[in-house]
């Protein structure tokens, strides 16, 4: 990637992603980042489920971690908290995004994604991203476990693609990759 390319990236969005994989530290980092900003709302895009204990130990653990002014908001509709929030956000994490439609069709799933895309572009204030990295290991003997790996996978080069800052968390450390890496031409 040459200058010109990455000016032109810094200039489409106020997007900082940062990816890894599990127990990477991505969202201690990510929150990290954010806790700067005043007025900050947590999107968590997940659904709630109060008798998966594992699960609420996680959720109790985030929660716990956050700056208590922080706004919650606990959703699997991305897309409609995007249209309504106008000021800084964290998402964490996009995974969520990509499981809520996991069982759409290819041609439904690429419109939903365009349409994130599109929305994240016009936000004019900070937006935190987690993302999670799949599929550098296993691969699933399932088909519903492949198309999350392929799909998170388009997902994140994409936003990765629109973002001013790109950050890989990993074994509790933090990579900034623009500054390492060179865009994979298409």
């Amino acid at each position: 990637m040459n200058s010109h390319d990455l000016s032109n990236r810094y200039d489409l969005s106020n997007i900082i992603f940062i990816t890894g994989g599990t127990k990477s530290g991505k969202s201690e980092f990510a929150e990290h980042l954010a806790k700067e900003f005043k007025n900050l709302s947590y999107v968590a895009l997940s659904k709630n489920n109060p008798n998966d204990k594992e699960w609420q130990k996680k959720i109790n653990l985030h929660r716990n971690r956050r700056p208590k002014d922080w706004i919650l908001i606990e959703t699997t509709d991305l897309l409609n908290t995007l249209k309504k929030e106008e000021g800084p956000l964290l998402i964490d994490s996009i995974g969520g995004f990509v499981m809520e439609s996991i069982e759409r069709d290819h041609k439904e799933w690429s419109t939903k994604m365009h349409s994130l895309i599109v929305l994240l572009i016009k936000r004019k204030n900070i937006t935190f991203i987690v993302g999670e990295q799949v599929g550098w290991s296993l691969v699933s003997e399932y088909k519903i476990g492949n198309t999350y790996i392929e799909r998170i996978g388009e997902l994140q080069k994409k936003i990765t693609k629109i973002s001013k800052d790109n950050w890989l968390a990993i074994n509790g450390r933090a990579i900034k990759i623009d500054e390492i890496s060179l865009e994979i031409p298409t």
